[in-house]
């Protein structure tokens, strides 16, 4: 359908209000317009309301979106769910299943081949851009900051890669290593990450964080209040430690799943603080709904896991979602399929009725927070790349897997197949 060479023109296709700036065309209630898009030499040359082509290819108003762009990755931990499961689907026990998983056997070639596993499903999916975090408590800074950095220049071209570091608070009360790694995680242009943490020198802590953001001029990435306890408020503390050190830089927050569980005076404070700060948030649908609130007497859970994205919205912070853990102990399943990310979030977090511009948490607002200019959107002028479905409505494009959809790069229809798990067995085996 999609010539492998050359120009051409795609006509009556369905292009989406917020990922199309600029397009003049009458749009339905759920933000579609019928447009026709030009391509020449791997740019889009044109974008118009649909008209009437006698050398266009009629897609009968299929849906065409951007490439996608995942924000909250953790591709060095990815698949190790075979040789090291969670022995009871909770958060603690992710975490001691991980922590034994990186001591024992996360050499550079294991991590090597799993992250370019999952760059390879992310990339047959229609991702663009992916931010991974990246386990770096010592030693194992030492190991896979290397494998990032080699993985980001063999796929420079097919996915942007970032890498954020990740440790937890308590890591950083040691300040000579902490200001190793930040220096470290800086020569790798990488991005300064920390998981919050309600202890008692929280905000000392968090103090340091930004003085080395500040001196090595880097942005700032935190996991927060990743728990349904309703005292874990560390998003407020760090809005508060970006009001007070002044940081101009972006800042991405993940989770804060406690926020759905606070009372509304605390609630408010929060977001009017989060807000004047300048933060973004990205929530984990996925992720959040497998760990929180299971409980061991094997009693349904009570509440989905995810944090007031709408709330958030309507204050007008940047809000996203994204895949997180993919098959390893935090998350069993998934397959950095952001069109999978996005029909949960639907689900899970109401992003319809109407739709509005929930379609850039995949997109648009992402690329923004991860400084990628022509990304998460469709303009003439820009890159060709983006992802044909078959669905014409948002009831369509969500109600099936559509894996049949055709991803295209540089105007070109890419080779979708996706790796085989099989693929892995070598690294499974003790």
């Amino acid at each position: 359908m999609i010539p492998t060479f050359g120009s051409y023109h795609l006509a009556n296709v369905r292009l989406h209000r917020s990922l199309t700036p600029g397009l003049s065309a009458p749009f339905d209630a759920d933000g579609f317009a019928l447009a026709d898009i030009a391509v020449a030499d791997g740019k889009i040359s044109s974008i118009t309301a649909h008209g009437r082509s006698a050398d266009a290819i009629d897609l009968g108003g299929r849906i065409v979106l951007p490439c996608f762009v995942d924000c909250h990755t953790h591709i060095d931990k990815g698949h190790i769910w075979p040789r090291k499961p969670n022995p009871d689907g909770t958060f603690m026990g992710a975490l001691n299943a991980t922590g034994a998983d990186r001591t024992a056997r996360w050499s550079a070639e294991d991590v090597a081949r799993r992250m370019d596993f999952s760059l390879r499903s992310a990339y047959a999916h229609g991702t663009r851009a992916l931010r991974t975090h990246i386990d770096s408590v010592a030693p194992q800074e030492e190991i896979s900051w290397p494998v990032f950095e080699t993985m980001r220049e063999a796929w420079r071209g097919r996915i942007e890669l970032q890498g954020a570091c990740l440790l937890g608070i308590e890591g950083v009360r040691d300040r000579k290593w902490f200001d190793r790694l930040a220096k470290r995680v800086a020569a790798a242009k990488g991005v300064l990450g920390v998981v919050t943490y309600m202890v008692p020198d929280l905000e000392e802590l968090l103090d340091q964080v930004f003085a080395q953001a500040i001196k090595h001029g880097l942005d700032l990435d935190f996991h927060a209040d990743e728990t349904d306890d309703a005292a874990a408020i560390s998003l407020k503390k760090i809005a508060e430690a970006a009001l007070w050190n002044g940081f101009e830089g972006n800042i991405l927050v993940g989770h804060c799943c406690s926020l759905a569980r606070q009372p509304d005076l605390e609630v408010l404070d929060t977001l009017d603080k989060v807000a004047k700060a300048g933060l973004a948030v990205v929530s984990l649908p996925m992720c959040n709904l497998y760990l929180q609130d299971r409980r061991p007497d094997q009693t349904t859970p009570r509440w989905r896991g995810v944090t007031l994205l709408h709330e958030m919205k309507a204050r007008g912070i940047p809000v996203a979602v994204a895949s997180d853990n993919t098959r390893d102990p935090f998350y069993a399943y998934g397959d950095l399929d952001m069109l999978e990310v996005y029909r949960m979030a639907t689900r899970i977090l109401h992003f319809d009725h109407p739709v509005a511009d929930w379609p850039q948490t995949v997109s648009a607002t992402p690329a923004s927070v991860m400084r990628l200019d022509g990304f998460g959107t469709l303009a003439a002028g820009g890159d060709a790349d983006f992802i044909l479905f078959k669905g014409r409505s948002w009831t369509e494009l969500l109600s099936r897997p559509e894996s049949d959809r055709i991803v295209v790069r540089g105007g070109r229809a890419i080779d979708r197949q996706l790796p085989d798990y099989a693929e892995l067995d070598g690294l499974m085996v003790e």
